[in-house]
């Protein structure tokens, strides 16, 4: 099991029980960017260490149980006396959605391995305080560590856009590799185009980015270029997890290969994360892959 050694990387942020609520009851899952994140690098066979927050009951020890599975060690710390925070979505006669969160967010900085070679953030736990504050403590004294990082906006859970782009762009310049959506790229930069976007991340000090646009694939920029990544064709069930499973990808390529940097080396990473993820989009649920079928044959639609 990868949590009986070192680990490769620390995935730092939210983990909690998403619950859907309809008139056939309630269904909970295990969710929170980061901690699928943890899960499809564990499932790659990656040492992964998960510091999150999550609380001493049955919720909290569900999601442990759901990432253990995989190898992902959570860490002590990660342990506390108040509830596991939860997402709610109450789904209407129509199909709609209306969200409630009860998320709580805050980390010991001090209770990290120091053998990480990549520390990665990101979602709710870069930007709700006090946590956030913390976070990015904890990736400023990264050191020699790759530091990677995914916004994954949550407007409902957000302030005034501003601030939110004050705290993006407080972040960016301490960190290796950035990736984002389209969709948070337009939330963040109304108007801009994708690849405006890049530019900014890279100006800010990134040394490599990526947006991702769905089943259009994805751009991918490092100082020496741009690539586009095609989508990779496939029968979706649902979205779902699609853009921690190409985070996860990322951060797997950046700990065999090193930071893609060329042409050549973001096409690489950017066609594997691609295909990972449509892995993901085409069964239900934030179900992302092992290794062993990211390795075999995938059979597009």
């Amino acid at each position: 099991m990868n949590q009986h050694r070192a680990p490769e990387v620390l995935v730092v942020g939210e983990a909690l029980v998403d619950i859907v609520r309809s008139g056939e009851g309630d269904v909970e899952h295990v969710g929170g960017s980061p901690a699928n994140v943890a899960l499809g690098l564990g499932r790659q066979g990656v040492a992964v260490a998960l510091l999150t927050r999550i609380g001493d009951d049955a919720r909290g020890r569900s999601i442990r149980e759901h990432v253990a599975a995989a190898g992902v060690d959570v860490l002590a710390a990660s342990t506390t006396a108040d509830p596991t925070s939860t997402a709610v979505a109450t789904i209407g006669a129509d199909g709609s959605a209306d969200y409630e969160f009860d998320i709580r967010w805050d980390i010991d900085p001090s209770a990290t391995p120091a053998t990480a070679r990549i520390v990665h953030t990101g979602s709710i736990a870069a930007f709700l305080e006090p946590g956030a504050g913390r976070v990015r403590e904890l990736i400023a004294r990264a050191g020699d560590a790759i530091v990677t990082f995914d916004p994954n906006i949550r407007p409902a859970l957000l302030g005034e856009r501003d601030d939110a782009v004050r705290t993006f762009e407080s972040i960016v310049p301490l960190c290796t590799i950035v990736k984002m959506s389209d969709e948070d790229a337009a939330w963040l930069y109304p108007g801009a185009a994708v690849t405006e976007v890049l530019d900014r991340l890279l100006c800010l000090g990134a040394e490599a980015g990526s947006i991702t646009r769905g089943g259009d694939g994805a751009i991918l920029a490092s100082a020496r270029g741009a690539v586009e990544v095609p989508g990779v064709a496939v029968a979706a069930v649902d979205t779902i997890g699609a853009g921690d499973t190409f985070m996860a990808s990322l951060i797997h390529s950046a700990l065999r290969d090193g930071i893609p940097s060329t042409p050549e080396q973001l096409a690489t990473a950017g066609g594997r994360a691609a295909r990972a993820a449509a892995i993901t989009v085409s069964r239900a649920g934030a179900d992302l892959p092992w290794s062993r079928e990211l390795d075999g044959p995938f059979e597009a639609s």
